[in-house]
């Protein structure tokens, strides 16, 4: 990290209190927000993001059943379990069919909104996904689908949103093209990332962008570019979490990233995006047995309980010891709902569509959060 010095909290605080106010920052004073970061400073901003996001959404916290439906992909990130050159790998793959029952068995539950992650898998074609899309559509009438399939054309995205997909979820990892590529093979470019989030803001889905935190080779500034990046983008979702090992990558022996960081970082989005939906992710989690509900109390307000078929859960391995039981299963929904009840919270099954306007936006500036 940075060895540049640090601000004092007095200073900092000013710049969170400008944040809540005006929803903007230079890329210097985001850096030096990261730089400066301390138990005291994450407290302050969590002071001014919760208020902030009860503003647009109360205690309601959203429930979305996730469902990884392949563990092949033909990338070969060097951060991920499920990379390409992992030949230890459990390989899996969801029919549509069993993707159909899973989705049913959510409905039933009351969830809303599924999320269909997996790696970039060949087997999915546009033919196939819309005819599943369709199906979800007409199934699980009032859901709303999310995808999370990595990169594809403009034409594949324009057919899927076609097909009744009203979300896509697509991690930009960094937005420092030189941080880009250490973590990817040169196939693999920023260009051709971002290149995918516009286009899907410009066919209408509700977008969603992300990072890692405390990837490897990662600085202040690399943090500093993500948080512009995302203030100038507006996404309606992001997904960020701590960086976790997997044995079978080249980054095996790289510490973990820091949930207390991460903390930070989710309530200083939520200062810069007021509309945003933010996960607490699973990596949260995974690091920490309380991480989801400490995301929650730094401002966010979504959490992707695990509608996968039990006996694959564990094959989705994107990083060491990933939780995969316990409160994460769909059956356990339940004990989900009362962590979250423990801290002031109501966990909700709707859709929960991102709710932004600029006329509400501009309402919110020069407010006092």
């Amino acid at each position: 990290m940075s060895e540049q010095k640090k601000a004092p909290f007095e200073e900092c605080a000013r710049l969170l209190d400008q944040l809540a106010n005006t929803h903007s920052l230079s890329r210097e004073e985001y850096a030096l927000l990261v730089r400066s970061a301390s138990p005291e400073l994450a407290s302050y901003a969590a002071q001014k993001a919760v208020p902030l996001r009860k503003q647009w959404y109360g205690t309601d916290v959203y429930l979305r059943g996730l469902i990884e439906i392949s563990s092949y992909c033909r990338n070969d990130c060097f951060y991920c379990g499920i990379r390409r050159g992992n030949t230890s790998c459990e390989r899996y793959r969801l029919t549509p069919g069993q993707i159909l029952d899973c989705c049913e068995r959510g409905f039933a539950l009351g969830f809303r909104t599924f999320v269909l992650q997996g790696g970039e898998d060949a087997f999915y074609t546009d033919a196939i996904l819309c005819e599943l899309i369709r199906s979800i559509k007409e199934r699980c009438p009032g859901c709303a689908v999310t995808l999370s399939l990595g990169e594809r054309s403009r034409e594949s995205y324009e057919q899927l949103f076609a097909a009744g997909a009203d979300r896509y979820l697509l991690r930009h990892e960094t937005a420092d093209p030189v941080h880009y590529a250490k973590l990817h093979p040169p196939v693999q470019t920023l260009e051709n990332r971002m290149r995918c989030l516009r286009d899907l803001r410009e066919i209408g889905y509700q977008v969603g962008c992300g990072f890692m935190v405390g990837s490897p080779y990662q600085t202040d500034d690399c943090l500093a570019a993500d948080l512009k990046f995302i203030e100038e983008f507006q996404p309606d979702m992001c997904g960020i979490g701590p960086f976790i090992p997997h044995h079978a990558t080249p980054f095996a022996q790289c510490p973990a990233g820091s949930v207390e960081q991460t903390l930070f970082l989710l309530s200083v989005i939520r200062l810069i995006c007021p509309h945003i939906l933010l996960p607490a992710t699973t990596a949260l989690g995974t690091l920490s047995s309380d991480g989801r509900e400490r995301g929650i109390l730094a401002g966010a307000n979504v959490i992707m309980p695990n509608l996968s078929p039990e006996e694959d859960r564990g094959k989705y391995e994107l990083y060491d010891n990933k939780l995969y039981t316990g409160a994460e299963a769909a059956e356990h929904r339940r004990r989900l709902e009362e962590r979250l009840q423990a801290i002031g919270y109501t966990a909700v099954t709707a859709r929960g569509d991102v709710r932004y306007s600029k006329i509400e936006n501009e309402n919110l500036k020069g407010k006092n959060i």
